[in-house]
């Protein structure tokens, strides 16, 4: 099967489409006019990706839209902001997953091979629900960051070595696959000279993402608390809790409005200091709620930052997550979108 100047337009992140983009010899200075359409698109996807965290515009010129996202990316990149890259990653990936569930099964083959996937169609002799199979490797590979039973590996369908998977699986695994590839093209280091008009976009997305920062780092955090993406100070602290040891003050509070501040109810907050010898519930109740914005000031506290807890002795057996953050609510947004 070969991939239409249209597939590329849907899926620009393709080697073809890349060879494509190179073969027309374009400088990004061929794009330094203010109102060029491709810069223009480009703009488009990442204010997209940060207010919706998807892009489901498309342009009706195919070249344009070939050309965009490498623009898109090239200015996600100028930004230096880890949140922008991520979100734009992100959502390059939720607009190829909608578009990939409508797919032929022969496209999505083709496009799984383009990232070097084993994958073979089902032999409708088999009579299974799925319809492809793909080597433990590459699935393996595409499910680290997916929560949920169905994904671990002891619960799939495994022969000779494939994984079986239905066309719609498919295309959430090729979606991660799409987000990993995005993010790595905007590791580069090094960024040719933006014409100053790009770099004015540049700009105004960056200033987008600071009025958006705190709503996007909200829409991060999981909707139910997700004790798996606990750091370790905190997991340390809830496991203590949760098997009666006492807590000092620090610890107390920055467990209480940690819980609070990942969605934890108040009572069930409550519940866990019932485990404590000294439960007093009038008072637990009252510092709960007080800490939780309830009651007083109403104001949410959030926990202290790392460098307070290392001061206090809370933070305990840092990981690798830990050298990159500063924050337990940070740690729990980022290892929340890889285990999600």
């Amino acid at each position: 099967m070969t991939l239409t100047k249209s597939d590329l337009a849907k899926y620009p992140f393709l080697k073809q489409a890349v060879k494509y983009v190179e073969d027309l010899k374009l400088n990004i200075r061929d794009l330094s006019d203010p109102d060029d359409p491709v810069v223009e698109r480009a703009e488009d996807r990442l204010q997209e990706a940060l207010l919706f965290a998807t892009i489901t515009k498309y342009s009706k010129k195919e070249d344009v839209e070939i050309l965009s996202f490498p623009v898109a990316v090239l200015m996600a990149s100028a930004t230096k902001d880890p949140l922008i890259k991520r979100r734009y990653a992100l959502a390059e990936a939720k607009r190829a997953y909608n578009l990939l569930k409508t797919e032929p099964k022969e496209k999505i083959m083709k496009i799984a091979e383009n990232f070097q996937w084993k994958i073979l169609q089902v032999d409708t002799s088999e009579k299974t629900p799925y319809q492809f199979k793909i080597h433990f490797t590459d699935y393996l590979k595409n499910t680290t960051s997916l929560r949920g039973k169905k994904w671990k590996l002891v619960n799939r369908l495994l022969n000779n070595g494939n994984v079986y998977i239905t066309k719609n699986e498919a295309a959430r695994l090729l979606a991660e696959e799409i987000r990993r590839h995005i993010e790595g093209k905007m590791e580069t280091k090094e960024l040719p000279e933006l014409p100053e008009n790009i770099m004015k976009k540049v700009e105004s997305i960056k200033t987008l993402a600071i009025s958006k920062r705190e709503k996007i780092k909200l829409e991060e955090i999981p909707k139910t608390v997700v004790i798996e993406a606990f750091p370790p100070c905190i997991k340390s602290l809830y496991e203590k809790l949760s098997s009666g040891s006492h807590l000092s003050h620090i610890g107390r509070f920055t467990l209480t409005s940690f819980l609070v501040n990942v969605g934890m109810p108040t009572e069930a907050i409550v519940d866990l200091f019932r485990n404590l010898s000294d439960f007093n519930e009038r008072l637990t109740r009252y510092q709960v709620e007080h800490i939780a914005g309830e009651r007083g000031s109403r104001t949410r506290y959030i926990p202290p930052k790392c460098e307070t807890l290392k001061t206090h002795g809370v933070c305990t057996s840092p990981d690798e997550i830990c050298n990159k953050i500063n924050h337990p609510m940070a740690y729990y947004r980022r290892k929340y979108m890889r285990i999600k």
